[in-house]
């Protein structure tokens, strides 16, 4: 069973139902079958370029970061929960900016960031 833990920085209007169903589906199709979990942080512009500063050596403001367990020690991770696929953190105030752009719902939008930094958890990453 894949387990999603999600936490907020803020009380974003986020489904966290949504996340973790989508999470779940995504990663049982990828044959991920065993006890394992991901967690997903919502966060604000501040901690997003504080990252970006510490992990990715810019200071742009990005819309998700993705890490797996063994490039990140920041993050607390629950003890006994199974195989640590690693953290999503999403930039809420992005999202919301980008969703406008675009013409689509800030859930939907949420969405396709955390299937995109879930393929990054997997191993795949953008062509060179």
């Amino acid at each position: 069973m894949i387990r999603v833990f999600v936490k907020k920085q803020n009380n974003y209007p986020v489904k966290t139902t949504k996340i973790k169903k989508t999470l779940q589906l995504f990663f049982e199709k990828e044959g991920i079958v065993s006890e394992a979990y991901v967690s997903v942080a919502i966060v604000g512009e501040t901690k997003m370029l504080a990252l970006a500063k510490k992990y990715h050596k810019d200071r742009k403001l990005h819309n998700v970061f993705s890490f797996v367990e063994n490039e990140v020690t920041e993050f607390k991770y629950p003890v006994g929960a199974g195989i640590n696929l690693g953290e999503i953190v999403i930039c809420y105030p992005v999202v919301v900016n980008e969703s406008n752009k675009e013409g689509k719902l800030i859930e939907d939008k949420v969405v396709e960031l955390i299937l995109h930094a879930s393929e990054h958890l997997l191993g795949r990453h953008h062509p060179e």
